[in-house]
C-alpha cells in the first residue's frame, strides 16, 4: 500500500504526536522521558529546529516544531529511531517502540501555534497529573524548562508569547502562567482543553488557508490507496476549492442549486468537474449540488457526450 507523504517546506510548523506501541507506557520513568528530551534537543541541533512546546506524557508525547529547512521526515526518523535504540539497549528489549506514523498536523500562523501550545502545556491538567495552580511544576514539559535560568538554546517562547500579549509585558512569564492556569481551570474554555480540538485532521488553521494548502500540495499529499481519516478533511478541501471554482466561473451559487432542477444542465456538468478534477464522491456531489439519489448522479453523468 502506498504511503502518505508529508507536507514539507521551509519554516512550516508542526503540531507532532506519536504514542507507544500497544498503549505501551514508554516514558514511565524520568530517565526515559529524560532521554527523550535530550534526543529532541540533539534533533534539534542536527537539523536546525526551532522547538515552541513539547509535553511528555507516560505513553506519548506532542511537540510544536518548526522547520527553518523542509526536513520534518529525515528530523523524526532520526529522532524516533535514536531514542527506541537508546531505549531498547538500555532495557534488553527489541521491537518497535512507537505504534506507528506520528501524526503531524501543520500549524497556519503565531495565533495557532500560540493556541497549540497552550493545548500542549495544559496536557498534564487534563491529563489529571497535576492541578491548574501548578502546571508549571509538572517536569517533563517545555514550560517547566523554559521557567529554569538556562532554557536550551532550541526552546523558543517569543512567538506564543507575543501571540498571547505576553510578549511585551515585563514580566511575560508570570503573566502567561496566571492566564494558562485560568484557561485551565475554566470548563467553558473548550477551545484550549476539550480533546482533539487541535491534535485531529492535517491542520490547524482558518478553512481557507487549508483549502489553499490542500490544492497546493493535492499531488504529494494525496496518493493512492490512502483513505485514512488524517486525510478526509484535505480531501473536502479540494472537493470545496473545485466547486467554489466551477460556480463562479459558471455564474452560479448554492442557492442556484437548492432552486433549479435536479438535473438542471449546469449542476451536470459542475459534477463532471467535481469528478474528473478532484475526484469527489457521488454522494458528496449529489448532496451538495442537491441533485436527488447517489443513482441519479450516476445516471446524469453517463449520459454526458464530454
Amino acid at each position: 500500500m502506498a504511503r502518505r507523504l508529508r507536507v514539507q517546506f521551509p519554516g512550516a510548523r508542526y503540531h507532532v504526536i506519536n504514542r507507544g506501541n500497544f498503549q505501551h507506557p514508554v516514558f514511565a520513568s524520568s530517565g526515559a522521558t529524560h532521554a527523550f528530551e535530550n534526543a529532541l534537543g540533539e534533533a534539534c541541533q542536527r537539523y536546525r529546529w526551532r522547538v515552541h512546546a513539547y509535553v511528555v506524557l507516560s505513553n506519548h508525547f506532542h511537540v510544536a516544531l518548526e522547520t527553518p529547512e523542509p526536513n520534518l521526515v529525515d528530523g523524526m526518523h532520526w529522532l524516533q529511531t535514536s531514542f527506541a535504540t537508546r531505549h531498547n539497549r538500555f532495557h534488553g528489549r527489541h521491537g518497535h517502540l512507537f505504534q506507528g506514523r506520528y501524526k503531524s498536523l501543520l500549524i497556519q500562523d503565531a495565533a495557532y501555534l500560540a493556541r497549540v501550545v497552550d493545548y500542549i502545556h495544559l496536557n498534564p491538567v487534563r491529563a489529571g497529573l497535576v492541578p491548574a495552580d501548578r502546571i508549571s511544576e509538572y517536569p517533563s514539559s517545555s514550560l517547566w524548562r523554559f521557567l529554569q535560568p538556562d532554557p536550551p538554546a532550541w526552546l523558543v517562547a517569543s512567538e506564543f508569547l507575543s501571540a498571547n500579549e505576553a510578549g511585551g509585558s515585563a514580566h511575560p512569564w508570570p503573566d502567561h502562567l496566571a492566564r494558562l492556569v485560568a484557561v485551565a481551570s475554566d470548563p467553558r474554555d473548550d477551545d484550549r482543553m476539550c480533546r482533539g480540538a487541535l491534535s485531529a485532521g492535517w491542520a490547524i488553521g482558518t478553512a481557507g488557508w487549508r483549502n489553499a494548502l490542500g490544492r497546493e500540495y493535492a499531488n504529494t499529499v494525496l496518493v493512492p490507496d490512502l483513505a485514512g481519516d488524517e486525510l478526509s478533511d484535505l480531501k473536502r478541501s479540494l472537493w470545496q476549492r473545485e466547486l467554489e471554482a466551477g460556480l463562479s466561473e459558471l455564474g452560479k451559487t448554492l442557492s442556484d442549486a437548492e432552486r433549479d432542477l435536479k438535473g438542471a444542465q449546469w449542476k451536470v456538468s459542475l459534477a463532471l468537474r467535481l469528478r474528473t478534477a478532484a475526484n469527489a464522491p457521488h454522494r458528496w456531489i449529489a448532496e451538495t449540488l442537491k441533485m436527488g439519489a447517489v443513482s441519479s448522479v450516476r445516471a446524469y453523468l453517463s449520459q454526458t457526450s464530454v
